[in-house]
């Protein structure tokens, strides 16, 4: 299981959500993509890519004005 970082900080909607996309294509099942972003719309966008697309959302927070989450690739 390997893990790649985004940094998608200063990216407004729907940027983030369409890197991640992007950055998740060449991780095999069970990696895990890390992202950083500052924009608060990212919360909800994140939840509904994940829906949407089958990964699995593995943690979501915040700190300081910048939104972490940890997503697993499942197909």
């Amino acid at each position: 299981m390997a893990t790649d970082q985004l940094d998608a900080k200063g990216l407004i909607c729907p940027l983030p959500v369409l890197k991640a996309r992007r950055s998740l294509k060449p991780l095999g099942v069970g990696d895990v993509l890390e992202i950083e972003a500052t924009d608060p719309g990212s919360v909800k966008d994140f939840d509904h890519f994940c829906e949407t697309t089958g990964h699995r959302l593995i943690s979501s927070s915040e700190a300081d004005g910048i939104y972490r989450f940890a997503i697993e690739k499942t197909a």
